[in-house]
């Protein structure tokens, strides 16, 4: 159990201790590495982490819309999952939007697909 002193500093979670401090740290190494030199964004962003997500989509929207003159009215999240699971295939930015990880179904799971292909949700 995650001791009673820490959970009003915590975020609410279903983990047992040992994973949830795992992933208290990762989250942490996330914004060490986020917050070194010039405060950049990384290339993939592991959005479970943030403590409001829906900041940065929206933050992710605004930016993608004053780069081709858009109306942020006009804007919509698209997701286009990708055939791999590993953060390091993606150095660079995305030429539009962001690379994200992080996202998880319930009620569902997904197969990837093969080289080109799109993967597909599956039964659980």
């Amino acid at each position: 159990m995650v001791p009673s002193s820490w959970e009003k500093y915590a975020y609410a979670s279903k983990k047992n201790l040992l994973d949830w401090f795992q992933d208290m740290r990762d989250r942490n190494a996330q914004l060490v590495t986020w917050s070194e030199g010039e405060l950049m964004t990384p290339p993939v962003v592991w959005i479970s982490a943030l403590f409001n997500p829906m900041s940065y989509l929206t933050a992710i929207m605004q930016v993608t819309a004053r780069a081709a003159s858009l109306p942020l009215d006009d804007m919509c999240l698209v997701t286009e999952v990708l055939n791999t699971k590993e953060k390091n295939d993606f150095p660079e930015f995305a030429e539009d939007g962001a690379y994200i990880n992080g996202f998880f179904l319930e009620g569902a799971g997904w197969e990837l697909g093969r080289g080109g292909e799109q993967g597909y949700l599956t039964e659980m």
